[in-house]
Parts: C-alpha cells; sequence; structure tokens
C-alpha cells in the first residue's frame, strides 16, 4: 500500500511540473518582448513632408484623475462597438493617468471633426454636419482660419494681415459660427503657423533663408516650391497672435496652432544663424507669449505623433513632449498610423507595417506620452487630445497601407479611451467622414 501512494506522489509531481512548464511556454509565446535593435524613432517620409495636409494628391498631416495602473506587458482584447470585430492588440508598458471629464479645461469632453474653410463656407455642407451633430456623438468642429495657403479664411481686420493681402472669403465667420453655436456645437479655429508662404514671401526677412540669403524652398501639398516662416522670427509670432486674438474676437471658442514646429527632415541647407537657440525653445516661447496676449483663451497645438516616443527634440522640428504643454491646454498628437515609419518601435513594441496596426499604434503612442507627462512636476498644463486618422493612405507603397473604414476609425477611438483620453478629433483633409464609425447620440 505504502508503495502504491508514493508512486501516485511521484506521478502527481511529474504531472505538476509538465503542467507548469507548459503554462510557461503559453505565456511566453503571447507576451510581446522588446525588440532590442529596430528602430528605436524616427519620422516617416510622410511625416517628413506634412502635419495635417492631406488632399486627391497630398499626404495627410502636420490632436486626469491620479489613478495609477500597474506596470506590465499585455495582450488587450478591444470590442469594437458597432461591430462584430474584435481587435486583439499587443501593448507595451501599461502606466499613466484617466482624464476624467472633471479634467476638461471646457467641463465637456470633445469630439470632433476637421473641416476646410471652404467646407464652411458651403451651406449644404455646413448643415449637414450640423445635422450629423445632432444625431451622433460629434460635438465640435475644427475650421480653418488660416490654413497651409497662408490666407486668412475670411475677411480680416487686423492691419497687418491686410496690408499684404493675406486673406481671402472662404466663409462669413459671423454665420457660421452664430449658426454652430445656435446648434450647441462648439468651435475650434485651427491656425497653421509657420508653414505660411505668404507671410515669408511678402515679408521676406520672415522667411527661412538659406546660406547663401536666398529663401529655402520647399514643396507644398500641391508640388510648388514655397518658402517657410522663420520661427525664430519674433515679429511672425505677433502676426499670429493677432490673428489667432481675431478669432477669439469673432467667436471661435478655442485656438488651434497647427504647423507649429521647423521644417522637418534633413534640412541641412537651413541657415539660422550662427549659434541660434534650440529650436524648441523659440516654439515654447511663442505658446508662452501667445498664452500672456490670450491668458483667459482655450488654447491647443498639434503635434507630431512620433515626438510621444522620441526623447526631447530629437525629431529636430522644435517640439519636446516635456515642454510644448506648459502653456497650453490641449496638445493633439497626429498619431496616424499611416505617418509612422516601418519598423518604428512606439512603446517598446515593433510595427513593421504601422498602418495595418491602428489601435496598437495609437494605444502605445498615447500611454507612453501620457507615461512621460506624469512625471513632470513642474506646471504642465496640457492635456492629450489625440488626432485620429480618418483616411486612406493610398499615397503610400502598396503593401504598406490599408483600407481605412469605420472599423478602424473605431479602433483608434477605442484605443485613445483605453489610455485613458476622453477627448478626440477625426482627421480627413477632404471632409469625408466615415459617418458610420460615430455613435448615435
Amino acid at each position: 500500500m505504502k508503495n502504491i501512494i508514493k508512486q501516485i506522489a511521484i506521478f502527481t509531481i511529474i504531472l505538476f511540473v509538465f503542467l507548469s512548464f507548459t503554462a510557461c511556454s503559453l505565456f511566453n509565446s503571447n507576451a510581446r518582448s522588446n525588440p532590442g535593435n529596430a528602430t528605436s524613432t524616427g519620422i516617416s517620409s510622410t511625416d517628413a513632408l506634412s502635419d495635417d495636409t492631406q488632399s486627391s494628391n497630398t499626404l495627410p498631416s502636420d490632436t486626469q484623475s491620479t489613478s495609477i495602473q500597474p506596470t506590465s506587458t499585455v495582450s488587450t482584447e478591444t470590442t469594437i462597438p458597432g461591430s462584430s470585430q474584435s481587435n486583439t492588440s499587443n501593448t507595451g508598458t501599461q502606466s499613466g493617468t484617466t482624464q476624467t471629464a472633471s479634467d476638461s479645461a471646457l467641463g465637456f469632453k470633445v469630439k470632433a471633426l476637421y473641416l476646410t474653410g471652404w467646407t464652411a463656407g458651403s451651406a449644404a455642407r455646413l448643415d449637414h454636419f450640423i445635422q450629423l451633430a445632432k444625431s451622433t456623438e460629434i460635438n465640435t468642429y475644427v475650421i480653418d482660419i488660416k490654413d497651409e495657403d497662408g490666407l486668412v479664411s475670411y475677411e480680416s481686420s487686423v492691419k497687418s494681415v491686410r496690408d499684404i493681402g493675406a486673406w481671402t472669403k472662404k466663409y462669413d465667420v459671423g454665420k457660421v459660427i452664430a449658426k454652430l453655436h445656435e446648434n450647441n456645437i462648439h468651435v475650434i479655429g485651427r491656425i497653421v503657423c509657420f508653414n505660411d508662404p505668404v507671410l515669408s514671401s511678402k515679408i521676406p526677412e520672415y522667411a527661412i533663408k538659406t546660406k547663401s540669403g536666398a529663401a529655402w524652398l520647399s514643396k507644398n501639398s500641391d508640388g510648388k516650391l514655397v518658402s517657410w516662416v522663420n520661427p525664430y522670427e519674433t515679429g511672425a509670432w505677433d502676426y499670429l497672435i493677432d490673428i489667432a486674438k481675431e478669432g477669439i474676437e469673432k467667436g471661435f471658442d478655442e485656438i488651434q496652432f497647427d504647423y507649429v514646429r521647423f521644417p522637418s527632415g534633413k534640412n541641412i541647407s537651413m541657415y539660422f544663424g550662427a549659434n541660434p537657440p534650440a529650436k524648441y525653445q523659440a516654439i515654447d516661447e511663442f505658446l508662452g507669449r501667445a498664452r500672456k496676449a490670450m491668458p483667459d483663451a482655450i488654447l491647443s497645438a498639434d503635434v507630431f505623433g512620433i515626438i510621444c516616443e522620441s526623447p526631447a527634440d530629437s525629431e529636430n522640428i522644435g517640439q519636446n513632449l516635456e515642454m510644448i504643454g506648459k502653456d497650453l491646454d490641449y496638445i493633439s498628437p497626429m498619431v496616424y498610423p499611416s505617418h509612422f515609419a516601418p519598423g518604428q518601435i512606439v512603446n517598446g513594441v515593433t510595427f513593421s507595417i504601422p498602418d495595418f496596426k491602428p489601435y496598437d499604434v495609437v494605444y502605445n503612442s498615447l500611454i507612453k506620452a501620457k507615461n512621460r507627462i506624469s512625471k513632470i512636476t513642474d506646471g504642465y498644463k496640457a492635456k492629450i487630445r489625440p488626432y485620429l486618422q480618418d483616411f486612406t493612405a493610398s499615397y503610400m507603397p502598396k503593401g504598406t497601407f490599408m483600407e481605412y473604414g469605420p472599423v478602424q476609425v473605431r479602433q483608434q477611438i477605442s484605443a485613445a479611451y483605453d489610455t485613458g483620453c476622453q477627448e478626440w478629433i477625426l482627421w480627413d483633409a477632404k471632409n469625408t467622414y466615415d459617418e458610420s464609425a460615430l455613435l448615435p447620440k
């Protein structure tokens, strides 16, 4: 009898060891490990050319309570609202804070679409988007005050704008804002800052120069060579701030600065003089001056999505995540999956083809940004309100992009929510949104 009991005990021990080994093997096969030597930072070719610009022949853009989640490596199963499809997401380090409604600078959660000035100026299209806001979760529109063409989108009374003829009437600003407000819609005015071919050509001393003293030129979204405004030029800061102040006076509820950066890419021909200050200092000082000029305004800025991952201003565009939000209410990282380079590492996860992973790219970008910001103790003000991709990156090589529709849009929104970000903006330069992705009221 004793021998039988002994044999049973030995068999039980062997079985336990075997099951433990099997469980560990299964866990390790599903866990995401640090990819090590893959690309750790960098802007994709699309980021190098554009921020928030996308048209039929252009690239898309140049958008807390204190409960801390435990750090872990997980595989998250997310069900897409309104769809039977679930999204298994590989995520890296998780921690950070949860952004609640009471934390919003506005007292409500912005759920927005971007509209061009021309869309706002079309009565039929404006009515369509008003009805969309009445019937869905959308409560906000971002409308161009000044876009990449360098022209204010309505008749401006700002003297410096009028002096150089830098406005055109795309819409009646008073009527548009009044109509949106009548329907309880929040209105954000977008101002493209330093990508301004009008100001930089009309006032040449404001333009970025080459070492020869000629204006530095870059291809715009139409493939034309245009000049940029030098972000070190404080006279240009005042020009932009005057436009923003007029926007507030016209009734915009918030000002959103876009292209608030230096040109990206390997622009070694640009010359800013001997020993200029760090680029991020110029950008931060401009935003600080804007805050002083508009102390009570809601101010936000669009930033490259890659700065959520890359340290300091390693992209050399003047956007340092730990600094840029100190005088803003919101930053809007443009975490479009199509904008990340193949092989990009974000939050410890390697994305061989980022556009194929809408949930994962957005989730890991935002959680990494929130983790970094949570460590700042010196008066960081801005909350995160991401720009999300509602367009298909068909300009990219075949095999590196996929068709984006309501499922992919909803995956990105779910990713934002899962990081604690309760506000978001969808971007499509054509304003042809996947409206079925939006939840009904």
